[in-house]
């Protein structure tokens, strides 16, 4: 049995812990609490924007857009989304498992064929663990989402598809559901789709002025910069749930912790006392 001070000794450890555990719940929780309401006030723009361009180029001339051409698939971009740091539970996890998945879909093309895109340290760090060499150092994107920093990750990524250099585009990352449930999600994101989703319909009686091949020009990279840019917001915010999440689980499991040794601390005492009374007792009936 473990002495009295080593029992101590753990109680305070896990004090400390405690203290940690909480005031980074804290912290999480007040950055969920702006990244969700930016999310929540980007994304129901950016799907509805995204379902008018899907149906704009459904419409006639689809194939005059460089962005929706369909082509076998020879070279391949992955952008893969995680977190700087961790202690945010399955988070980087999950992305990585994805990111593992989607490559092993194209490892018929060749690790050379495959162009990994990874925003954020950790998943930076699986990429390279996984034999593939980084397109860039992208970590600073995840930390604050800028537009700026999405449009010009987005423009590479438009004129590399452009130009033939990849024939298809595909984001990995942690999609905030709510504050409670993240979910890892693969989306294509060149070509552009111009299917519509199940059960629904395009309308195409579009209006367009000043002309279709000015709006195709200035609003597809647009649109396309602004997914890139929501999908930061998305997985910012997922990040911060999160992490929220697991410091309430770290924080709960240190309380309950606490109480059993608090409870093995003070059995320990009262068996330390009743030995010393015992053996008070026991040296008075001998000398007695």
């Amino acid at each position: 049995m473990a002495s009295l001070k080593e029992i101590k000794g753990r109680i305070a450890s896990v004090n400390s812990t405690l203290k940690i555990t909480s005031a980074m719940k804290m912290v999480a929780s007040a950055k969920l609490h702006r990244a969700q309401a930016a999310i929540e006030n980007m994304l129901p723009y950016e799907r509805r924007l995204d379902a008018m361009l899907s149906g704009f180029l459904a419409a006639e001339g689809a194939s005059e857009s460089p962005y929706a051409a369909e082509r076998e698939t020879e070279r391949v971009a992955v952008v893969a989304v995680s977190s700087n740091s961790s202690l945010c539970g399955a988070f980087n996890a999950n992305v990585a498992k994805m990111f593992h998945a989607t490559v092993a879909r194209y490892e018929r093309l060749g690790r050379d064929r495959i162009l990994v895109f990874p925003v954020g340290r950790k998943i930076a760090d699986a990429v390279r663990k996984e034999g593939f060499v980084p397109q860039g150092d992208f970590q600073q994107m995840i930390e604050r989402p800028e537009y700026k920093a999405a449009a010009e990750l987005a423009g590479r990524l438009m004129k590399m598809f452009a130009d033939g250099e990849v024939d298809r585009v595909e984001l990995v990352y942690n999609h905030f559901k709510s504050s409670a449930s993240q979910e890892t999600v693969r989306e294509l994101y060149l070509p552009v789709d111009t299917k519509p989703a199940a059960g629904k319909a395009f309308a195409t009686d579009y209006i367009v002025e000043p002309g279709r091949e000015e709006v195709m020009r200035t609003l597809i990279p647009q649109v396309l910069s602004l997914k890139i840019y929501t999908m930061l917001l998305d997985s910012n915010a997922a990040e911060h749930a999160a992490r929220t999440v697991a410091m309430q689980m770290a924080s709960d499991n240190a309380t309950e912790l606490l109480q059993e040794l608090t409870v093995q601390y003070n059995k320990s005492r009262q068996q330390a006392i009743t030995n010393e009374l015992l053996d008070m007792m026991g040296a008075e009936i001998a000398n007695g």
